[in-house]
């Protein structure tokens, strides 16, 4: 289960992935915590009349597109986008980054319990950036992967069921674009690359999983550009040489936030599959409860 704020956040994060556990046959379900409503034409082809006022309907048809050429499943939770206010502006009433904490995670419980996925992947504590409906995503779903568990915690919601894994996207790191600036430079390329460079914090997520999947990038940005309102073909994520990237760095990362699994003491690090501890079988931690065959998302 991979758990996102808006319509083509599963697509520009960690969709190489997805496509690639998706075509091995494992369950994927991709959650969407908000419709995009509030989201910009970022496009210039797409910024045309009816577009704007149409805004909300285009992007659900732009997530069908995205998660039919995934191979996934995808739900919305239903949430209303956030938008992002400038500074010292509030929130728009009833946003999702303005749910109550409770509520959201309720929802989520359910799907989780429905669905019964062994790992959840989403955003850390800054969401990636810091777009309030991110922020509140990783909130929304570190709640509920504590709660999920827990028979007394939303009963409403279904059986109790505990995921094994929960990771957070490491992907677009400082490193990946020191990477790729560096490869291309020295192919006498011009990598378009310093300013974001120049703005990264140095710091960033420590990475414990890679996972190798540069033959799914080309599925990767099919998906994207299935996202027409919100991608340039020509501009941004697009531009880079793909042929530099596979080489330079074919995998998406993540950092394993929380575990119930019990790994062997001489486990490879960092892993290379968002699975490793669960595609065999496992002595379960105390609290690791509930257990199925593995090979869902």
């Amino acid at each position: 289960m991979s758990v996102h704020a808006h319509p083509d956040d599963e697509s520009s994060k960690g969709a190489a992935t997805l496509a690639k556990y998706a075509a091995e046959g494992v369950e994927v379900l991709v959650v969407t915590c908000t419709g995009g409503e509030r989201g910009d034409v970022l496009n210039p082809a797409m910024d045309r009349p009816g577009v704007r006022e149409n805004l909300t309907a285009i992007r659900r048809d732009e997530m069908a597109e995205a998660r039919r050429i995934l191979g996934v499943r995808q739900r919305f939770l239903g949430f209303v986008d956030s938008g992002l206010p400038g500074p010292g502006q509030p929130l728009p009433d009833g946003c999702f980054a303005l749910a109550p904490l409770e509520e959201a995670a309720g929802r989520l419980v359910g799907l989780m319990r429905s669905f019964r996925p062994h790992v959840v992947v989403t955003y850390d504590e800054t969401g990636g950036y810091p777009h309030p409906d991110h922020i509140r995503t990783h909130e929304v779903t570190a709640a509920a992967f504590d709660a999920v568990g827990e028979a007394s915690s939303h009963p409403e919601a279904g059986a109790a069921w505990r995921p094994l894994k929960l990771y957070y996207q490491g992907g677009l790191s400082r490193p990946w674009f020191q990477a790729m600036h560096d490869a291309m430079t020295a192919r006498g390329m011009d990598s378009g690359m310093r300013e974001v460079l120049a703005e990264l914090p140095v710091a960033g997520l420590e990475i414990t999983t890679r996972v190798p999947c540069a033959e799914y990038f080309a599925t990767r940005d099919r998906a994207l550009l299935a996202h027409a309102t919100q991608i340039d073909p020509n501009a941004g994520f697009m531009v880079h040489d793909r042929d530099v990237e596979r080489q330079v760095w074919p995998t998406e990362d993540y950092h394993l936030a929380r575990s119930h699994v019990v790994v062997d003491v001489d486990g490879a690090t960092p892993e290379d599959d968002l699975f490793a501890g669960v595609r065999r079988p496992q002595r379960p931690t105390a609290t690791a409860g509930a257990a199925a065959s593995p090979g869902c998302g």
